[in-house]
């Protein structure tokens, strides 16, 4: 017998962690419209557990990631993590893992989940692109992130550098999993990015089991594509487009392209998810050059904590978290469609007046 979706409010503790540049203009802005949200569908407010990340951490523990950071996050729901800017800390951090990645690594965070969607109010290339990439997290070619201990990328001799990719069933399977979980609930079609003419084994291996995955779901679509021709295929036709899987890197570039075929990485939102956490996280960076300027886009670290509360209300079979989480992607749609934007979508609106209507509306959705 199935049991009624839960709908009793439950407490949140999310931890919060500001970064660098504009992240103290932008997680703010975020963590206020969270609030509104979750008061206006009457579940109870968020506990915010700020944590010391980027360059304020290393000027106070030594690290831009301290350790007791990381413990904290073992203890929480999930979390916000602002941009953060590794070109600017000192040198002896700048060949380290970045706080993002570090917490990727530590919490095997093996699906980052990066939607595309154009808004009415947002000039687009792509005008009508509503999809969602999913990119392994673990693995693949970036070297920072495939190997247990060290980096994937060496040099034997000074004039000889090497990198080695990695590719795993496991890592194969479950990041197909949930592409083929989330076009479930989507428009049911998949597409697998490989480039397996070339790289027979490892993308080879990696379009093979996804495609062996997608037998589980007899009711998805599946294709398969090559990554030069995805990447002409967005240009030409992104809107013919549901849900696509690929590996890290091609998905980190897919991921970049998709978000400016849409609109603008100001816009583009993600989260990088394991089974049992979650951690909410703009596509773009710390943009030093305008921070605190008052200019900075808050947009899509607003939609990734919309996203991270969706994530949280279905693991917990609740719809309250999901309907805090429609009220902010709803009042986001109607600020924009009515032309209020930061200078980067071509608008006139500092952040503060961007976050301020975003709220407002918010209470009257």
């Amino acid at each position: 017998m199935n049991q009624p979706r839960a709908t009793t409010p439950e407490s949140t503790r999310l931890g919060l962690l500001v970064g660098d540049g504009i992240g103290h203009e932008i997680v703010p802005a975020t963590q206020r419209v969270v609030d509104t949200a979750m008061s206006a569908v009457g579940a109870p407010p968020i506990e915010w557990v700020e944590l010391p990340v980027g360059l304020e951490a290393i000027a106070a523990h030594g690290s831009p990631i301290p350790e007791q950071t990381l413990e904290a996050l073992g203890d929480l729901d999930a979390w916000v993590l602002g941009p953060h800017d590794s070109a600017a800390y000192p040198q002896a951090f700048r060949g380290q893992l970045t706080p993002g990645g570090t917490i990727r690594k530590r919490f095997d965070l093996f699906a980052n989940i990066r939607p595309a969607r154009a808004f009415a109010g947002v000039r687009s290339t792509v005008p009508a692109m509503d999809l969602v990439i999913v990119r392994e997290n673990t693995e693949g070619f970036y070297a920072d992130r495939n190997m247990h201990t060290g980096s994937g990328e060496f040099m034997p001799t000074p004039d000889v550098a090497l990198a080695v990719a990695v590719f795993t069933r496991q890592a194969c399977e479950r990041i197909a999993h949930t592409a083929f979980e989330l076009a479930s609930r989507r428009r049911r079609r998949v597409t697998v990015v490989h480039k397996a003419n070339v790289l027979a084994l490892t993308t080879g291996l990696f379009r093979d089991v996804c495609l062996e995955v997608g037998e589980q779901y007899p009711g998805v679509e599946v294709r398969t594509e090559h990554v030069d021709a995805m990447a002409a295929h967005l240009v030409r036709r992104g809107a013919e487009f549901d849900v696509v899987v690929t590996e890290n890197m091609f998905g980190d570039i897919l991921s970049d392209l998709a978000g400016e075929l849409s609109g603008s990485l100001g816009i583009a939102p993600s989260i990088n998810a394991s089974q049992t956490q979650a951690m909410a996280q703009a596509s773009h960076g710390a943009a030093p050059d305008i921070a605190g300027r008052n200019r900075a886009n808050p947009t899509a670290l607003m939609l990734s904590a919309a996203m991270l509360l969706d994530w949280l209300s279905g693991k917990r079979e609740s719809d309250v978290l999901a309907r805090a989480a429609e009220r902010i992607r709803g009042a986001i749609v109607h600020t924009l469609a009515a032309g209020v934007a930061t200078a980067d979508l071509g608008g006139l609106a500092s952040t503060a007046e961007f976050t301020e209507t975003v709220d407002a509306r918010i209470l009257r959705w």
